[in-house]
């Protein structure tokens, strides 16, 4: 099979721009860096004039980022996770933006093995420099703790029956493909409950397994604090999420940055010395116009989120 180009369709492009409000001379990092093409519009309204640090896990956005972009002299790649940017020599920011979806790429190519649609080996890697793949994940992963992660990072309403015949399908032959662990979902599933299902049935076993093979969610507000302490002075932090675990994640720690007081509501005067780190801006969250949706139907479930440093 021929090597598939690195392509990714950016959402919410010209939000982006509008709310990070890019500007020569500023310094810019873009936390999850995919194709480059947020960041190639973050620099041509700079003038192309700006520092811009791109960080991604994915060797192939790497390259394929460094390639569009390198004739910007202010572009720097780093191959990395953005939960350990607090470590990275960065400099002070005007801005930076986390793009939280899997790229186009990543679910276009069978061999990633994200998608339910083709047959490919579980891998479901960010990082393929990553020994753990999905496979070897559900080789090794007890009922109970399965039954957790589809609970919790897949909102599956069938979770324990669908981790109780993976068990019972493993135990004859491992689960290895893409179209095993959906056999799994169809055996585990009633026939009536799927066919009322308006989506594919696997989908959401297939997002709360990538979640944990790649470990997104337990460091998430953590790093989105790390970050905004990298913020000048009214810099600001944008972040795109595109299913509720991460939104609620993302909103909660922007709100608690913003209103970070333990006090007793009651309390006359506050006393523990928390102060607010910024401000949550465009009204708590921005969707993709109807425009953009009938063009990308992948945008649909996106939401921008902006917080910007006061201090």
């Amino acid at each position: 099979m021929a090597k598939q180009a690195f392509f990714h369709q950016p959402v919410l492009m010209d939000e982006v721009v509008e709310w990070l409000r890019p500007r020569k001379g500023g310094a810019y990092l873009d936390c999850t860096l995919g194709g480059g093409g947020h960041a190639e519009a973050i620099l041509k309204a700079c003038g192309g004039k700006a520092e811009y640090y791109g960080i991604d896990r994915d060797g192939d956005a790497i390259a394929a980022a460094t390639e569009r972009l390198m004739k910007y002299r202010g572009f720097h790649a780093i191959r990395g996770n953005f939960h350990d940017a607090a470590v990275m020599k960065l400099p002070p920011l005007d801005g930076a933006l986390i793009d939280l979806g899997v790229s186009s790429h990543q679910l276009d190519s069978p061999e990633r093995g994200f998608s339910y649609h083709e047959d490919a080996p579980l891998d479901m890697r960010m990082d393929r420099a990553q020994a753990l793949t999905a496979a070897k994940y559900l080789q090794t992963v007890s009922v109970k703790e399965l039954t957790r992660v589809l609970l919790q990072y897949g909102e599956e309403k069938w979770a324990a029956r669908i981790a109780q015949v993976l068990d019972e399908k493993r135990k004859l032959r491992p689960v290895k493909t893409t179209l095993d662990l959906v056999a799994v979902v169809d055996a585990a599933i009633p026939k009536a409950v799927r066919r009322k299902d308006d989506g594919h049935p696997a989908r959401r076993t297939f997002q709360a397994l990538r979640i944990a093979v790649n470990d997104e969610l337990l460091p998430l507000d953590k790093a989105l604090q790390d970050i905004v302490k990298l913020l000048k002075h009214e810099g600001r932090l944008l972040v795109i999420t595109f299913h509720s675990l991460e939104d609620r994640i993302v909103k909660n720690t922007f709100r608690m940055m913003q209103n970070p007081c333990v006090c007793p509501p009651k309390a006359p005067v506050c006393t523990c010395g928390e102060m607010p780190l910024g401000k949550v801006l465009g009204g708590g969250v921005i969707t993709p116009p109807k425009k953009e949706i009938e063009v990308n139907p992948r945008a649909r479930s996106a939401k921008l989120r902006v917080f910007e440093k006061r201090g």
